[in-house]
């Protein structure tokens, strides 16, 4: 008896960017043929020759759609995407209350993952991007159940974690914790570098804490044009609300209030330190810092001395002088010993801090 080939499941990415690259190649790993479609003829080339997409086009036998366009041009893209296809339709867009009042059709399911990249375009796609990562639906009364259901599954395979939240709550939690964020880092980013400074000099210190500050301000500005007017009203509600946090900051140094200071950072701190993150609550952690050469291959080398290690966490101060930065990396405190051992056998000196 032969067996049967089985068929590969269908998508189409309209838009083959970094998100929507990185979703076609997180599904082509895994099996599925992905058309993709792009006002931009040299991305479709790009995304052929890197074998993002397997073929150009609507296929309109796939089973999900996925629209991963600026957000101005969703609803567009949803309604001849719903038009010429028989599967379900997605976005990915970062406001939603205008996308879910412009598209009511029952096999539509507006989305957002939680995920990004300083990177640019298709080059810059890569299909672990949304491993762990939160990804948000937001159906509405016209939503039919199957579509949810779809595209929950869909999203799961891509690792994603899924919530379901209200089109207008999420834009209100996105413009306090996503927009009003990049614009912040924007505006540190030009002031740094702004008239009135010796530029060289002040950027040269732009190290550690700024570049991990301002890393966002280094994507695509196309992106935003959209978003900031699609959100407008909640992006200014959570500026406003930034604006008048930092008059109290203001307000504490120039009183040199020391107890108002203590307080106001030790509850930034726990608040930081409390971010879900995926490590079990009950477990010891330990940071480790290790000094390593600005060189291709440094952090591969660090990370696969200990495969047995589990890193939780990972990033890389860049030292003012350049050429060299430290890796700090979160472990259990259990194999602190085993890791930093390992380590020191490689030529590196680690310093080790536990974590409270």
């Amino acid at each position: 008896m032969t067996e049967q080939s089985t068929a590969p499941r269908r998508a189409n990415v309209i838009g083959v960017g970094l998100i929507g690259g990185s979703i076609a190649l997180g599904l082509r790993s895994v099996g599925w043929h992905v058309t993709g479609d792009d006002q931009d003829e040299a991305t479709l080339e790009t995304a052929l020759e890197l074998e993002v997409i397997d073929a150009v086009g609507l296929d309109p036998d796939a089973e999900v759609t996925f629209i991963a366009t600026p957000v101005g041009g969703v609803p567009a893209a949803a309604a001849r995407a719903l038009a010429q296809t028989r599967g379900i339709v997605t976005d990915v867009g970062s406001v939603k209350t205008e996308v879910a009042s412009a598209v009511k059709d029952p096999r539509f399911v507006a989305g957002h993952p939680m995920a990004g990249s300083e990177q640019d375009g298709v080059r810059g796609a890569r299909p672990g991007l949304f491993r762990n990562a939160t990804w948000v639906l937001t159906p509405t009364s016209e939503t039919s159940e199957a579509a949810y259901t779809g595209v929950r599954e869909i999203i799961r395979i891509l690792e994603a974690e899924v919530v379901s939240m209200d089109p207008g709550l999420h834009d209100e939690a996105v413009a306090r914790i996503s927009h009003v964020p990049h614009l912040t880092a924007a505006t540190l980013m030009v002031m740094a570098a702004g008239a009135g400074f010796d530029n060289e000099a002040v950027l040269r210190l732009a190290a550690g804490g700024f570049r991990d500050m301002t890393r966002i301000a280094a994507g695509s500005p196309a992106i935003w044009l959209d978003i900031c007017e699609q959100n407008r009203t909640a992006i200014l509600g959570g500026i406003d609300d930034l604006i008048a946090a930092l008059r109290d900051a203001r307000g504490i140094v120039e009183d040199t209030d020391r107890a108002g200071l203590e307080q106001l950072l030790s509850g930034a701190r726990a608040a930081r330190v409390n971010l879900p993150s995926g490590i079990p609550v009950d477990l010891e952690l330990c940071e480790v810092r290790v000094t390593m050469l600005d060189e291709p291959g440094q952090i591969a080398r660090i990370t696969t001395l200990a495969p047995e290690v589990n890193i939780y966490d990972f990033e890389i101060a860049h030292s003012v002088e350049g050429g060299r930065g430290v890796a700090i990396m979160v472990v259990a405190l259990d194999d602190h010993p085993q890791f930093a051992e390992t380590l020191r056998d490689a030529g590196y000196r680690p310093s080790m801090r536990k974590l409270q």
